[in-house]
């Protein structure tokens, strides 16, 4: 890959293809694989990934808000988009761009189905939200009988879908609450199906889920972060590649002497001389203040460089006593062998957090 001359993340779609490949091979023939690229892409670029991710064959893809399928649409994406978190505000543009919605409780069911009937809709495709103990959004199961016949009662829309989401099932430990889940889905699922005419798709899994679940695959899967290459487990690591590598150059070396501060609030003293290094890079583009007065690093020529005092809007230093460099060098802040979660485990975060936080500021570059 070409050494970085500014800020930028590259994003290597050699390795999305290589996870998307990896987690379509632990399903069985038949099984549709759906693409979660909301968040810009985990804050890769949407656009970018769903297009590649259309080519390698993936069936449907998700995005959290209206306006992220929008721009799906309007980048050439074809297949059908499901829409997690939609607001009845936006169902109209919703329907004008053929995306699907996740429909979770009686109001936002109702809404949808008044806005599918003024633009005339028939048997417009819906999927239908089960909670089955993430307990954030979803038919609760009392519920059920009463949305299926408002569903029956009207030609309006027709069930895609019928859905839940797993609250635990990267950790084996919560084994039998997530099979609690799973049986739970199957009874509600079965009663929703045994009222309807017709057989929507189930689907429960997302990466973890995949890994740990097989007998939840059932019609279709959700795979989020294992495509960007993490596999919520040290063993699966091993086999997903990370896609993205966030670099940034050495703007200005400083040498500094004992008892002298660096940063804002001088917020770290010197007790020795040191050699330091500005980047770039700031709170602004991702990097949050979190991982400031040495919680965070970067790696210059291999090496660890502790992140110095406070985090700025858009700048960082480091510490480079120890490293052999200079200004214009690349410096790496997270990527394929220092990955994200490594640097996210600095401050008990997650993967998911530094990746889907790289500022859109920050220039993407993609390596085919």
């Amino acid at each position: 890959m070409p050494k970085a001359q500014e800020t930028v993340l590259e994003i290597d779609l050699k390795a999305l293809k290589h996870n998307f490949e990896y987690l379509k091979s632990k399903l069985q023939n038949g099984t549709k694989f759906l693409a979660v690229v909301k968040a810009f892409g985990y804050g890769s670029d949407s656009c970018e990934i769903a297009n590649y991710l259309q080519e390698l064959g993936a069936d449907y893809f998700a995005v959290a808000y209206t306006n992220e399928g929008v721009a799906l649409r309007k980048a050439g994406i074809t297949k059908p988009i499901l829409v997690l978190h939609p607001q009845a505000v936006n169902f109209k543009t919703l329907i004008t761009y053929a995306l699907e919605p996740s429909l979770y409780n009686t109001k936002v069911l109702k809404e949808f189905i008044e806005i599918a009937l003024a633009e005339k809709q028939s048997d417009y495709p819906i999927h239908i939200k089960i909670n089955t103990g993430l307990n954030r959004l979803g038919f609760c199961k009392n519920d059920i009988d009463h949305a299926v016949t408002e569903i029956r009662n009207t030609t309006a829309v027709k069930i895609t879908s019928i859905f839940s989401h797993l609250a635990a099932s990267e950790d084996l430990n919560e084994k039998a609450f997530s099979l609690n889940q799973i049986e739970s889905f199957n009874t509600i699922s079965k009663k929703i199906i045994e009222k309807l005419t017709y057989q929507p798709m189930l689907h429960m899994c997302n990466t973890s889920g995949i890994l740990n679940y097989p007998e939840a695959h059932f019609n279709m899967v959700r795979a989020g972060i294992g495509l960007y290459g993490f596999g919520n487990s040290h063993e699966e690591n091993k086999n997903l590649i990370p896609i993205a590598t966030l670099k940034t150059i050495i703007s200005q070396i400083h040498h500094i002497e004992k008892d002298a501060s660096v940063g804002y609030n001088r917020a770290f003293k010197a007790n020795s001389t040191l050699k330091t290094a500005t980047l770039p890079i700031g709170h602004a583009d991702g990097i949050g203040r979190q991982y400031g007065n040495g919680k965070g690093f970067v790696t210059i020529k291999g090496q660890q460089a502790p992140i110095l005092g406070n985090v700025c809007m858009d700048m960082i230093m480091v510490n480079i006593t120890d490293i052999d460099c200079k200004e214009g060098d690349e410096v790496i802040v997270f990527g394929q062998n220092n990955t994200a979660e490594q640097l996210a485990e600095t401050t008990n975060t997650i993967s998911y957090e530094i990746i889907t936080s790289v500022s859109q500021r920050v220039k993407r570059i993609f390596i085919k």
